[in-house]
């Protein structure tokens, strides 16, 4: 019966691979966004009115996705009343050394799916999500601005106009204590 068992433990051991082994030997995924990880309060405008909020930023599944949970309150309006906005994104890596992907879904039945870039002449995090016929596009833009403090940029290309985006919102945040 011992032999039985270590044998199948051995077995099991050649199937299933020591994954913390190999979580040594790569590299960090999510270098580009080690200056957004963290617990973050931020503040904003743009066509809806005025926004407070926060997010945070973290590491998940053995660091092998970030997960971005958001929350924005926006301000009652003369033309609307006030509201609450929250959301939740998995970001993941690319296929065979591809972009990162994101997948975001909202209170609001919303579900986007962006690939990742990065800002070349400044340390920046840009999802851009992908193009469908008759729907309109989104990119979202983290730019760092120090070690504590970040701005935002959502911006909106209407359909049919698929790279004319315009800012819809913008704001900045900074890192919570």
């Amino acid at each position: 019966m011992k032999l039985f068992i270590q044998i199948s433990l051995l077995t099991l051991l050649c199937f299933f691979p020591n994954h913390s082994l190999n979580a040594q030997q790569t590299t960090n995924l999510w270098a580009n966004w080690d200056f957004l990880l963290g617990d973050w309060v931020a503040d904003g405008k743009g066509e809806p009115g005025e926004i407070k909020g926060w997010f945070t930023l973290k590491a998940d599944l053995d660091k092998n996705v970030l997960v971005r949970k958001n929350l924005a309150e926006y301000a009652a309006t003369k033309d609307r009343p006030a509201s609450v906005h929250e959301d939740l994104m998995i970001v993941y890596p690319g296929m065979n050394g591809g972009p990162a992907r994101a997948i975001y879904f909202d209170n609001e039945k919303h579900v986007i799916n962006y690939t990742v870039s990065y800002g070349e002449s400044e340390k920046a995090v840009i999802l851009t999500s992908e193009g469908q016929v008759g729907a309109p596009r989104f990119r979202f833009t983290y730019k760092k601005i120090d070690g504590k403090k970040i701005k935002t940029i959502f911006e909106i290309a209407p359909a049919g106009k698929p790279e004319a985006f315009s800012v819809y919102v913008e704001g900045t945040a900074h890192r919570k204590n």
